[in-house]
């Protein structure tokens, strides 16, 4: 899924540039926040929106010029290294840490987004993350957002970085 052009137009970017810088974004932050040198960005559309399981979700909310959400979808054992990384210490479980760390990762990939939209002329806030963890759950955006959903991969797994706006 990927932003109409209409939405790209109010953005003031083609949907190359949204995605190149959105992708930039995401790798500066795992790179400097969890040491992930390797993220490498998976071609294709993935569905932000639907049943997660043993994942961990944390959650943005946007509000301003657009309205909508920056999501990050991480599988638990991912979710449990990257702590690890973040606190340079052992982290076996999903537990406060992990909802800590992935709520802060979530922040800055949120806040580097934030800047594209108020670059593009807009004026956006965004909200203290939300964290979901458990073994099965779904999130649904009310509305009907445009949705832009990237894919990336480490050495150990997969996981998901989504911008939904409201036209």
């Amino acid at each position: 899924m990927e932003f109409s052009a209409q939405m790209l137009g109010r953005l003031n970017l083609t949907g190359d540039e949204l995605i190149a810088n959105m992708t930039r974004d995401v790798k500066q932050v795992f790179s400097d926040m969890v040491g992930m040198d390797d993220l490498k960005s998976v071609p294709g559309a993935a569905d932000p929106v639907g049943t997660f399981t043993e994942c961990v979700s944390a959650l943005i909310g946007i509000a301003g010029s657009y309205d909508g959400l920056v999501s990050l979808h991480v599988p638990n054992q991912l979710a449990m290294k990257m702590t690890s990384n973040m606190l340079d210490l052992e982290v076996h479980e999903c537990g406060e840490e992990v909802q800590d760390a992935l709520g802060e990762l979530a922040n800055m990939v949120a806040g580097s987004f934030k800047d594209q939209l108020d670059r593009s002329g807009g004026s956006v806030r965004i909200s203290p993350p939300s964290v979901v963890i458990g073994k099965e759950y779904v999130i649904h955006v009310t509305g009907k957002p445009e949705v832009t959903t990237l894919m990336f991969a480490s050495e150990e797994e997969k996981f998901l970085v989504a911008m939904a706006l409201d036209n």
